[in-house]
C-alpha cells in the first residue's frame, strides 16, 4: 500500500497527525541534519535519496521525514511497519518493485518502521534487494542501529540520528498547532496558561507527538463542549488540565524556590554519604520535574572536588567527561550520564582535605602576615642588592626531585593546611607527604642539635636557616633515623619514650611503628610543643603522642613519678648540650622496663669537622694556622690554657661549662652507660657527609667570645685579636656562600636494662 495515501483526508486524525510537515520547509528542529545545506536536505530536495536510516527517540520526527520525503520523491514509496509485516510481505513488495522498475523505471523507495523489531533472518532477507538497487532503504528505529540491525545493512546506509527536541522547539509545534486553522484549533479561542504550556513542554521529553497528544486531551476534553456551541466561546487549559492531560503529576518543584534547594541539598548529601539509591531517587525527582540538567551536572562538579578530592582523583574527570557526553547526546540519553556520574560519586571514597584552603585563607585574614623567605623572593630584579633568591634549592636537580627546603613564613612554621586523609589515592600518597614534612620539620629545627662548633646565642634571623638546609641535610637525618631504628626491634603493641623530640625526627616513625602501643616525647622548648601539637591535630585524639615540656631531667623526674614504663627510650643527640648525662641515663634507666632498650644516636664533637682543615690549601700563614689548629683542638679536647687574672678569667670562667660539651667521646659515653647498671651496650661509630653552605654570619656568632661562644672563648685563650682577625677573615673570603663537604661523626649506642 501507498504509505500516506489518505493524507489529503485528515477528518478524525489526531492532531500528531493532522500537525505533520508536508514539506521540508514545513519541518522544525533537527537543524543538524536538515538544516539549510545539509546532506539529508539536499538529497530530499534532489530527489536523489540513498539508503537511510534515522534513529532517535518517539516523537522526534523520524516518520515526519518519511512523509516529507514521500510527498517529495517521484519515486514509489512503500511502508511496512516491522511490528506487523513479515518475509512474506517483505517478499510481496519487493516483487512489486522489481515489477514497476523493469515495466516503468520506477524506483522504490521502502520505508520500514521499527526496522530493529526484524530479526537477523528478516533483515538478511532484505540485503540483497538493497545492495542491488531494487529497492532504496528507509529506516526508521528508537534502538541504536550499530546494535540492533545487521552491519551489512548499516554500512550500506547512511545513519542519521535525531534528538529529542528542544523546549523552544516544542513551543513552535504547540503555537503551530493552537494557531492552525485548517488541522489545528486556530478557528477556536483556545487559551492555554503559560505554567500550563510549560509543564505539557518539560514534561513531554523532547517528544513532539506526546506534547501535540496532550493539547490535543486537554482542549477537547476541557468545557465548554468541544467543538463550543457559542462561537468565540473560550477554552481555557490550566495546570491542573495540563497535568490530567499529560498523565504525569507535576511534582511540587520550584527551580527558584525552597523545593529546587531541598532537593538539591538531599541529593549531595546523599552523595556525600555515600548512598547510591537515595542520590538516584533525587536525581529522578528533579529530571523529572524538569530541572535543567546542567545545574545538576554543576553541582556534582563542585562534589567532586568538595568531598571526594584526592581519594580519587578521578572522579573530578569522570564528571567532566559525563557533562560534556551530555551535551553531545542530549536528554534522553544524556540521562544515562547524568546516572554514571552520579553512581561514580557516589561509591568513590571520599576526602574533603581540599577544604584545607579555607584554613589557609582564614590565617591569611586572621594573623599576622609573615614574611616570604628571602630564598622564594624572585632574583631577577634585587638578588644582587637584597639577596633576593639565594639559597634556594632546586628540586628537580635532587633525588626524587625534593629536598627539605622551608616554603612558609617563619611564623607558620609546622603549620598544616593539608591533612590527606586514609581513603583511595590519598592513603597512597599519605605516609610520602607526612615523611616529606618531618624531614621539613626536622631540617628546620636541626640547628639546635648540631655540633657544638655552632654552640652560641641563638640566631633568629632568616639566613640561619638557608645556612643549615643543603642538598643532603634532610637525607643525612633520614639515615640516621633509619639506621637508628634498624638496630632495635619495635613491636606493634611497645611503649616508645622519644628523648629530644624538639624536630619530630623520631617521634613520627615510632607513631608508625607501635601502631597499637604508645609513644611519649620529651621537648625542650614549649614553641616545639606547640608545632608538634599542631602537627598531629589530624591523629585521632587517643593515637597522639603524649608531649612533655622543659629540660630532659625534669620531663624524666615526672615519668619516673607515674606508672608507665617503656620497652624503648630512643634519641638522637640527646647528650650534645646536656652536661648532667650521668643524671639523665640513671634518669632513663629507672623508666625502662626490664628488658627495656636505649638506642641513642649521638653526634661525637671531638671527632667533628675542623674549620681549619679547609684553609690547608689556602694562602694562610703556616704559622698562624698552627696555632689555629692548636686552639681548635683545644675546643674538642676540652683543654683550658693557663690565663692570668683580667679579661681572660672571664673567658676562661665561661668556656669552663661548656667544655664538658666536648671532652668525651662514644666509648666515654658507653662506659658511662654501663657504669649506670646498663647491660649488653654496644657502640658503633659512623661518618655522614653533609653539603652545607655556611654564611659569613655563621663565622662571626662562632669566634664571638663577648657573646659567650665557647667556640671563641676557647680561641681567644689561644690567638690573639688581630690573629682571630685574620683568621675570621680568611675563612669568610674561602667559606662564606660556598658548599661545603662536612663530616659528621653519629655514634649508635644500645644498651638494655
Amino acid at each position: 500500500m501507498e504509505l500516506f495515501e489518505q493524507a489529503g483526508n485528515t477528518e478524525g486524525q489526531p492532531l500528531a497527525y493532522r500537525m505533520r510537515p508536508r514539506t521540508i520547509d514545513e519541518f522544525f528542529g533537527q537543524d543538524h541534519i536538515v538544516g539549510p545545506g545539509r546532506l539529508l536536505r539536499r538529497m530530499i530536495q534532489a530527489d536523489q535519496l540513498s539508503s537511510i536510516i534515522f534513529y532517535g527517540p518517539p516523537g522526534t520526527g523520524k516518520t515526519t521525514l518519511a512523509r516529507v520525503i514521500a510527498n517529495t520523491t517521484s519515486s514509489a514509496f512503500v511502508t511496512m511497519n516491522a511490528v506487523l509485516s513479515g518475509v512474506k510481505d517483505l517478499r510481496k513488495a519487493i516483487e512489486e518493485a522489481k515489477e514497476r522498475k523493469s515495466l516503468r523505471g520506477r524506483r522504490t523507495i521502502l520505508f520500514v518502521d521499527e526496522v530493529h523489531r526484524w530479526n537477523k533472518a528478516q533483515q538478511d532477507a532484505l540485503l540483497p534487494w538493497v545492495e542491488n538497487g531494487t529497492v532504496v532503504l528507509v529506516g526508521a528505529t528508537t534502538q541504536n542501529p550499530y546494535f540492533e540491525v545487521i552491519s551489512a545493512l548499516v554500512s550500506r546506509s547512511r545513519i542519521f540520528q535525531l534528538k529529542p527536541l528542544g523546549q523552544g522547539e516544542l513551543r513552535h509545534v504547540a503555537k503551530a498547532a493552537l494557531a492552525d486553522p485548517q488541522r489545528g484549533y486556530g478557528g477556536y479561542n483556545v487559551h492555554i496558561d503559560e505554567n500550563a504550556l510549560e509543564h505539557l513542554i518539560a514534561v513531554a521529553g523532547g517528544d513532539a507527538r506526546s506534547l501535540l497528544n496532550a493539547l490535543e486531551l486537554a482542549v477537547e476534553t476541557t468545557p465548554p463542549r468541544f467543538p463550543p456551541a457559542a462561537k468565540g466561546e473560550e477554552i481555557r487549559i490550566t495546570l491542573e488540565i495540563a497535568e490530567e492531560s499529560i498523565q504525569r503529576k507535576a511534582l511540587l518543584y520550584d527551580k527558584e524556590g525552597d523545593y529546587h534547594f531541598d532537593t538539591i541539598s538531599a541529593f549531595i548529601k546523599s552523595l556525600r554519604g555515600s548512598d547510591p539509591d537515595a542520590a538516584f531517587y533525587w536525581m529522578a525527582r528533579m529530571v523529572h520535574s524538569g530541572e535543567d540538567p546542567h545545574f545538576i551536572f554543576r553541582r556534582m562538579l563542585i562534589l567532586a572536588a568538595e568531598d571526594v578530592g584526592l581519594a580519587d582523583p578521578q572522579a573530578l574527570a569522570v564528571v567532566e567527561a559525563a557533562a560534556a557526553a551530555f551535551d553531545r547526546v542530549g536528554m534522553p540519553e544524556g540521562r544515562f550520564h547524568l546516572a554514571q556520574a552520579a553512581l561514580y560519586l557516589a561509591t568513590a571514597p571520599k576526602s574533603n582535605t581540599t577544604l584545607g584552603f579555607f584554613d589557609a585563607l582564614d590565617a591569611v585574614q586572621k594573623e599576622t602576615t609573615g614574611e616570604i623567605p628571602s630564598h622564594l623572593k624572585d632574583p631577577s630584579r634585587d638578588k644582587d642588592g637584597f639577596g633576593h633568591g639565594e639559597g634556594y634549592l632546586y628540586p628537580h636537580a635532587y633525588r626524587d626531585h625534593w629536598i627539605a627546603q622551608a616554603y612558609l613564613p617563619d611564623n607558620l612554621r609546622g603549620r598544616i593546611f593539608y591533612n590527606p586523609s586514609e581513603s583511595g589515592y590519598e592513603g597512597k600518597v599519605r605516609e610520602t607527604i607526612q615523611r616529606r614534612r618531618e624531614a621539613q620539620l626536622a631540617a628546620w629545627d636541626s640547628g639546635a642539635q648540631e655540633e657544638i662548633l655552632t654552640y652560641s646565642p641563638a640566631d633568629k634571623g632568616r639566613d640561619r636557616w638557608l645556612a643549615r638546609i643543603s642538598s643532603t641535610k634532610s637525607e643525612v637525618l633520614a639515615e640516621i633515623r633509619d639506621t637508628l631504628f634498624t638496630r632495635i626491634q619495635l613491636q606493634r603493641h611497645n611503649r616508645v619514650l622519644v628523648l629530644k623530640a624538639d624536630n619530630g625526627l623520631l617521634l613520627w616513625e615510632a607513631l608508625r611503628a607501635v601502631p597499637e602501643g604508645g609513644v611519649w616525647g620529651i621537648v625542650d622548648k614549649a614553641s616545639s610543643k606547640e608545632i608538634l601539637e599542631h602537627v598531629c591535630a589530624a591523629i585521632p585524639e587517643s593515637e597522639r603522642p603524649i608531649l612533655l615540656a622543659g629540660g630532659l631531667p625534669s620531663a624524666l623526674a615526672e615519668l619516673s613519678a607515674g606508672r608507665v614504663r617503656f620497652e624503648t627510650l630512643i634519641g638522637t643527640n640527646v647528650f650534645l648540650r646536656e652536661p648532667r648525662r650521668g643524671r639523665v641515663i640513671e634518669q632513663a634507666g629507672e623508666l625502662l622496663a626490664p628488658g627495656g632498650v636505649l638506642a641513642l644516636a649521638e653526634t661525637v664533637p671531638r671527632h667533628g669537622q675542623r674549620l681549619s682543615g679547609y684553609l690547608e690549601d689556602s694562602a694562610a700563614d703556616a704559622a698562624l694556622l698552627g696555632r689555629f689548629k692548636t686552639a681548635e683542638e683545644a675546643v674538642y679536647s676540652g683543654r683550658e690554657k693557663a690565663v692570668g687574672a683580667g679579661a681572660h678569667d672571664a673567658m676562661a670562667a665561661g668556656a669552663a661549662g661548656a667544655a664538658s660539651l666536648t671532652d668525651w667521646d662514644e666509648q666515654d659515653l658507653a662506659a658511662q652507660i654501663e657504669a649506670s647498671g646498663f647491660r649488653s651496650v654496644t657502640v658503633e661509630l659512623r661518618y655522614f657527609e653533609e653539603s652545607r653552605v655556611i654564611t659569613e654570619k655563621d663565622i662571626q656568632n662562632w669566634f664571638d667570645a663577648a657573646a659567650g661562644s665557647y667556640y671563641g672563648l676557647t680561641m681567644a685563650q689561644y690567638l690573639e685579636t688581630g690573629e682571630i682577625d685574620a683568621i675570621t677573615a680568611l675563612l669568610a673570603a674561602t667559606l662564606a656562600g660556598k658548599p661545603l663537604r662536612w663530616k659528621k661523626p653519629v655514634a649508635f649506642l644500645t644498651a638494655r636494662r
